[in-house]
């Protein structure tokens, strides 16, 4: 259940045989946690680019057996007055004052092909996730500059799995957490941060999709098992981006742990903490002639 906070936009995805890079839509907007400069300027309407990254994580969160991806990534910028598309999310479409926003907020998993996972082998495979509800955002702290932030941010969302043939509800998430952008000034001019931490929360139905063992794939070593609601680790992840003329480059680190979840004691998880990573690089290649007053 490889999840990463996602609020971007848009996304592409194709399919490498069973192990497709729909984790695209996944990881592209957590390699882009910050955005770019600090000041007001007149910049573009909208931009589009296009890119690849390559990242590498377990294949579910607990799995002891993890993958690399190359993944196409896509780059759509759009700066209008009620509707803000960056590479963090889409801004504005709920409602948006000084001290807090509500957004929409979207993560989901990559599919696991239980034959390839030996911890699985036998039971059925994990069909993609997708990830979609609210997400309350509080600004804690924003510097007159804008050059850094801190915000709580308090997504809840609805989780459905679905091999494109059929899909099926399994339960809800919420997973609080404190952000922290520190925009052109870390670690060099240009450059820019971004630092999430908070625990993860989760329906007992949630759990079970991922780590229960229904009585008939019971064997030694791995018994049945039906996992409860509630605490479902904490998640930290750092991410460094910075934009050129007409390229832009981002890579993250994020490290998970399961120590104290509702679920440690499944006998599919198999490893309690893990640390993912990728880079992106983009090339932007159209923008709007019109120019707004925005903050990139």
């Amino acid at each position: 259940m490889q999840m990463v906070a996602i609020r971007s936009a848009v996304c592409f995805s194709i399919r490498f045989g069973r192990a497709p890079a729909r984790a695209a839509a996944l990881l592209a907007a957590s390699i882009a946690l910050v955005a770019g400069a600090a000041r007001a300027d007149q910049l573009p309407l909208w931009e589009l680019g296009a890119g690849a990254a390559v990242v590498n994580f377990p294949d579910y969160r607990g799995s002891d057996e993890r993958h690399t991806y190359p993944l196409p990534i896509p780059y759509v910028i759009y700066r209008g007055e009620t509707l803000k598309v960056d590479r963090q999310k889409i801004r504005g479409l709920i409602f948006e004052s000084r001290i807090a926003e509500l957004d929409v907020s979207a993560s989901g998993s990559v599919p696991v092909d239980s034959d390839k996972n030996r911890a699985r082998r036998g039971m059925p495979d994990l069909d993609p996730t997708l990830e979609l509800g609210p997400s309350l955002n509080v600004f804690l702290y924003r510097n007159p500059t804008g050059r850094s932030t801190l915000e709580l941010r308090l997504p809840l969302r609805a989780i459905i799995a679905s091999d494109f043939k059929q899909a099926s509800y399994e339960g809800l998430l919420f997973n609080p957490h404190l952000n922290v952008d520190l925009r052109g000034v870390f670690p060099a001019p240009g450059w820019n941060l971004g630092l999430q931490v908070g625990p993860v929360f989760a329906t007992r139905q949630y759990h079970d999709y991922f780590y229960g063992v229904d009585p008939q794939f019971a064997l030694p070593g791995r018994p049945a098992y039906e996992a409860k609601g509630g605490y479902s680790g904490t998640q930290s992840t750092i991410a460094l981006s910075k934009r050129f003329q007409n390229y832009w480059f981002g890579a993250f680190v994020k490290a998970d742990s399961l120590h104290g979840a509702a679920f440690e004691d499944s006998p599919l998880v198999k490893k309690k903490y893990a640390i993912s990573g990728g880079v992106a690089a983009v090339y932007v290649f159209a923008r709007s002639g019109r120019l707004v007053e925005a903050r990139d």
